[in-house]
């Protein structure tokens, strides 16, 4: 009978876990959360976004990418702004107080996937990062 530990699906998750609550400890302060950071950083290396691609993009349910642009727009954080291509649609967009939130939180953030990875030297770490790019965004790999 195999252990739950000889499971990757299991490592994957617990890793998964962990690497949330470590996050959500450095987010804490300011009251966002790590799907919150996510969007943010994926707004970040764009000029925006349709609230259905950031659904798409970030593999969020769409109701709750609703719940997370409101809470960075009530923020400061992002805005709605009318879509140059479709009036009716709203482009999601960084502002300067988010831009300024993500520099201020880069060096916190450095410091948690340090501790998360403490255990690999650079080589694995790196070795680690493209694998998992290789399973999450097989496009990107």
């Amino acid at each position: 009978m195999r252990g739950l530990h000889a499971d990757a699906g299991y490592l994957l998750y617990r890793l998964g876990l962990r690497s949330g609550q470590l996050f959500n400890g450095f987010l804490q302060e300011s009251g966002l959360r790590l799907r919150h950071y996510a969007l943010l950083r994926f707004l970040a290396t764009t000029e925006g976004a349709l609230q259905r691609e950031l659904s798409a993009r970030l593999g969020y349910d769409p109701s709750a990418i609703v719940g997370l642009v409101d809470d960075l727009e009530r923020a400061g954080f992002v805005e709605r702004r009318p879509s140059p291509d479709d009036r009716r649609s709203r482009v999601v967009v960084l502002t300067d107080d988010g831009r300024a939130f993500l520099r201020d939180t880069d060096e916190a953030g450095l410091r948690v996937t340090n501790d998360l990875l403490q255990p690999l030297d650079p080589a694995e770490r790196e070795t680690l990062h493209a694998l998992l790019l290789r399973i999450a965004e097989p496009g990107l790999a």
